[in-house]
Order: C-alpha cells, then sequence, then structure tokens
C-alpha cells in the first residue's frame, strides 16, 4: 500500500470518541466561528464546496486522484467510526502540521485500495459546532482553540470491507490530498437500531432515579435537569424524542460537549414540539466501570449519538459522532 494511504489510529483519536435572544437554529453559525486569523472566512468557503472544484475520477486510481491533486495536504482524522453499505455519512476533520483544525472547501474519493477505481468526488461541507454563547458549556467556553466545524460527505458504499479515503481540499488554485481508512460492515451486521426501525423502549436515567444528585447523570458545566425529567420509555411513542449520548466531561475527544451544547441551543427552539433526552456513558461517570445500560441496550461502543424518534416511536435519524449544527436541526426536522 502507498505510503500516502497509511492508517491514522493516533489523529483518529483526536476526534473520534470511544476508540469519543435570535434564531437558535442553524442560520448564521459561522457568525459564531472566530475571526482572529481569518478562520471564519475559511470555515464559510469551507460550507459551501462546489463538486466541479475537485479532479474528476473519470475511471482513474484512488492514487492516480491523490497524485493529481498535487501537495500534501492536512491529516485525516475520522469523526464517525459505524459504516454501513447504502448511502452512509462520513464526518471528518482535517489537521495542520501545526496541529491546529484546517478548514477549506473539502470533497471525499473512495475506493476499495489505493489502486482500485476511485468513486467522488462526494462534496463534504463544513458544519459549525459552536453554538450561541448563551448555550455554550464551561467546557467549551473554555476551549482555546474550539473544534470549530466538521466536514461530513454523503458517500455510497457498494460492498462491505475496508475503503481507502482521499479527501482532496482546494484552497487559493491549490489542491492538497489527506488519506485514511474505514471498514464497512453490511447493515445485517449493524446491531445498532436503524432509521425506519421502531426505538427500543430502553430506560434513561432521570432527576428521580439519581434521587436529584443531577451531576450523577451530567457531566455538563452547568447541567440540564430539563433533559432529565422523562426516561426515554416513558415518552416513546407519544411525542417526538432527540436522545443525546453523550459525556461532556468524560470524553474521549473534543467533540461531545459541543453535541450536547448545540442540543441545549435546538430545545430552545423545539422543546414545544420535541422532547430532548441526555444520556450520560459511564457507569457512575467512571470510565473505569464500563458502559451505563441505555448504551449496552443500543449496542453502543462509542459516542457521541443522537436519535431522533416520531411520535409513533420510530427512527427518523441516527447520526454518530461529531455533528454540527445543521445536521442537527436537519435530524430533528425529520422527527417533527
Amino acid at each position: 500500500m502507498p505510503r500516502r494511504f497509511a492508517v491514522l489510529p493516533v489523529l483518529c483519536a483526536v476526534l473520534l470518541a470511544g476508540c469519543g435572544g435570535g434564531g437558535s437554529g442553524s442560520q448564521d453559525a459561522v457568525e459564531r466561528v472566530p475571526a482572529k486569523g481569518g478562520l471564519r472566512e475559511r470555515v464559510r468557503a469551507a460550507e459551501e464546496p462546489q463538486a466541479a472544484a475537485f479532479p474528476a475520477a473519470r475511471g482513474k486510481s484512488l492514487q492516480q486522484v491523490a497524485d493529481a491533486a498535487g501537495a500534501q495536504g492536512p491529516e485525516l482524522a475520522l469523526a464517525s467510526s459505524v459504516f454501513t453499505t447504502g448511502r452512509d455519512r462520513v464526518a471528518f476533520g482535517l489537521i495542520d502540521s501545526q496541529g491546529q483544525f484546517f478548514y477549506a472547501p473539502t470533497a471525499l474519493y473512495v475506493a476499495p485500495t489505493p489502486q482500485s477505481r476511485a468513486q467522488g468526488p462526494y462534496i463534504a461541507p463544513a458544519d459549525v459546532l459552536l453554538t450561541e454563547g448563551r448555550y455554550r458549556s464551561r467546557q467549551a467556553a473554555s476551549e482555546q482553540d474550539p473544534f470549530s466545524a466538521v466536514f461530513a460527505a454523503q458517500v455510497p458504499f457498494r460492498k462491505p470491507g475496508k475503503y481507502a479515503v482521499l479527501a482532496v481540499t482546494h484552497e487559493g488554485g491549490e489542491q492538497r490530498a489527506s488519506t485514511g481508512q474505514l471498514q464497512v460492515i453490511k447493515p445485517s451486521q449493524d446491531k445498532i437500531p436503524e432509521v425506519g426501525q421502531t426505538a427500543p423502549k430502553i430506560t434513561t436515567d432521570t432527576l428521580a432515579t439519581a434521587k436529584g444528585n443531577i451531576r450523577s447523570i451530567d457531566t455538563r458545566l452547568p447541567p440540564q435537569p430539563d433533559m432529565h425529567e422523562k426516561s426515554f420509555d416513558q415518552l416513546v411513542g407519544k411525542k417526538p424524542i432527540a436522545l443525546i449520548i453523550a459525556t461532556p466531561q468524560l470524553c474521549q475527544s473534543r467533540v461531545c460537549g459541543p453535541v450536547v451544547d448545540i442540543a441545549t441551543q435546538l430545545k430552545a427552539k423545539y422543546g414545544d414540539r420535541m422532547a430532548f433526552i441526555h444520556q450520560e456513558v459511564y457507569t457512575d461517570n467512571d470510565p473505569n466501570k464500563g458502559l451505563r445500560e441505555p448504551l449496552r441496550r443500543l449496542n453502543l461502543q462509542t459516542e457521541p449519538w443522537l436519535f431522533v424518534v416520531d411520535k409513533d416511536g420510530r427512527i427518523t435519524a441516527r447520526l454518530e459522532g461529531s455533528i454540527g449544527v445543521k445536521a442537527f436541526e436537519n435530524a430533528i426536522q425529520t422527527g417533527l
């Protein structure tokens, strides 16, 4: 395998958990990105990649597409890990040689091996992770180098197996290539509840079961008591639900806190139409004690996760890993 297509496990661990007054939605979310150093404008450009700006595959191998792109790009770090055949979401971040998050218009290509025929380009718009200040946790507010946006592409995987992944960025007339690998499984091998299925009636932690000790069931600072009022099984089949599974304080990456912050912001907009439930990950908030029962019931091994369920109890959206404001809000709307 060519060296430029080597796996990047250390970098994946940076982003992947568990390997971890105005509008309250996605509109103008990029305005929350710091302007210093041109960051906001880079994220804005990365929000709207155009397929025509990237090399056409046209029967080329993935390695040939990488060679055509030119310079070696920033490191590719996957921000989701469960992939099945059919169209699936591939979330990722890019990290430059100084260890800073990198943003530019980006597209993905995939192939079973670097020598195989490439599929793509699949545009990967950046999706802002930063909420309005009033919805930001103390953990997020203390970040000196915030993870401002996540890239995500919808990729049609034809067969199960290992895939080489190529991210091509386009900035200032220059293209750069970044590489990684992922594993795709058959839907029958995926034990996590899927879109279209009836959601299992799991019992989630509540203030009542915690005997009022909110910090035992919510590591966010400050915690959100109104996301722990009712258990999932008490509401499923009665009203739409957004179930957020994440541990802001104990996350093994930097994406769990922002996901809960986004849920907090969107609850202000949709909370009268949908219940928002936050479930912590580790028993007694201690990673050494293993996963809490709701995660075991859902067959989850990573976090964060978002499940959106409609009023009939049917799963309408399932997202893993880093989830931006647009993706989160789009998921909510599927359940309303």
